[in-house]
């Protein structure tokens, strides 16, 4: 057994892409700061009912658990920053306006989204709690698109849809019923859902087998007031969805609706929402209006966010180029500490060689160097190595 094998769907992340989702990430923090946000860093491990609370079953599935020797407590490692930023804004900041939070930070998952996924994602996202309208999620997809628009990604596709739809369709049915009907309508399997339906009325068993139809462009809604006309909260659903349709900073980016995306459903309570890019079969960030997650901590309040992945991100954007850098002597002389110190504060990279290691100067990939001529240290192209 080779005990340095590292667990399955988890892995080192070594120069330079630690570099640069590192780059990444400083440029996410500090467009949010940009945009008012502040930053929290929750802990890593929490007692699991802070957890799972308002997350649903599948978020307790997807959460390492241990026991605390200090309490005997059973505590999870974090699978989601999202629910643990609602409680500081509920129980620690207890602020009466919105309050507009971000994070960075790994989470674990105890299996892996995808064969292609990692375990260990590190996630980076923005919130604005405090807010029930539509502002507020206008705002948090602005950002989301400006997000990923900094991180290098260009033909964004934008896929807007709504769980209140769903929601006023199955109002009053039998909690088994409607989540049987959410497991076949998110396989988008229309000979279930009209199987599950065949005992309802007419006009719901109508509705649920559209819903996988109504996927597309601007016409979407329109198509949805026609044949959802009956059902008042869908309708007020199509509402939010046409007026943040006509109000998002698109640019470049192309938008979408799809009315049977439930992603979250048991999390989300209004408008869901998700990025796309032609490189990627995932979604690049995700998010939505979650505004029941804080009632599981005492204090319900209105919120919209949402999250990406930088280590899913980093890895569909071209592979970069080492870092380079300057190959300074090692050497005692004030005028050279100096140079370097000078050369270190603007920003460059200097490495000084230590004694003896002069036969390994390639791993250093420096392509300059300090030289000393006329009095003074300069730096010079090196072609040496």
């Amino acid at each position: 057994m080779l005990n340095w094998i590292l667990p399955e769907y988890i892995e080192d992340i070594l120069p330079p892409d630690a570099e640069r989702i590192e780059g990444m990430r400083r440029r996410l923090l500090d467009l949010f700061h940009c945009h008012g946000f502040d930053f929290v860093i929750p802990p890593t491990i929490e007692h699991i009912e802070s957890l799972r609370s308002g997350t649903g079953q599948d978020m307790d599935l997807m959460t390492f658990k241990l026991v605390d020797q200090m309490s005997g407590r059973l505590l999870g490692v974090r699978a989601d920053i999202t629910p643990q930023v609602a409680r500081i804004d509920a129980q620690l900041l207890n602020r009466e306006g919105a309050a507009r939070l971000c994070y960075a930070g790994s989470v674990l998952h105890t299996l892996p989204p995808g064969l292609t996924r990692t375990r260990e994602p590190l996630q980076v996202g923005a919130d604005i709690y405090g807010h029930a309208g539509i502002e507020s999620d206008i705002e948090i997809q602005n950002l989301m698109l400006d997000a990923l628009r900094g991180l290098g990604l260009s033909g964004i596709h934008l896929d807007l849809g709504h769980v209140g739809v769903f929601r006023s369709i199955v109002q009053g049915l039998d909690e088994k019923l409607e989540s049987d009907l959410f497991r076949v309508l998110q396989a988008k399997d229309v000979p279930g859902i009209s199987e599950l339906s065949a005992q309802l009325s007419p006009e719901v068993r109508n509705a649920l087998c559209l819903l996988p139809e109504l996927y597309g462009g601007i016409e979407v809604l329109s198509r949805a007031r026609e044949a959802l006309g009956a059902f008042p909260g869908a309708s007020a659903a199509l509402d939010e969805l046409e007026s943040v349709a006509g109000r998002i900073h698109l640019q470049d980016a192309a938008l979408s609706f799809d009315l049977a995306e439930l992603r979250g459903y048991h999390y989300h309570s209004g408008m869901v929402f998700a990025a796309y890019v032609a490189r990627c079969p995932n979604a690049v960030a995700l998010g939505g209006r979650y505004d029941e997650v804080g009632r599981a901590f005492g204090r319900a309040r209105p919120a919209t966010g949402f999250s990406m992945d930088l280590r899913e991100i980093a890895s569909i954007l071209p592979s970069p180029a080492r870092a380079t850098g300057i190959l300074a002597p090692h050497s005692e002389d004030p005028g050279l500490c100096a140079k370097i110190a000078e050369l270190r504060k603007s920003g460059e990279r200097v490495v000084v060689e230590l004694p003896g290691h002069a036969a390994y100067r390639n791993e250093l990939n420096c392509d300059r160097m300090l030289s000393f001529a006329d009095g003074k240290w300069s730096v010079v192209k090196s072609e040496n190595f």
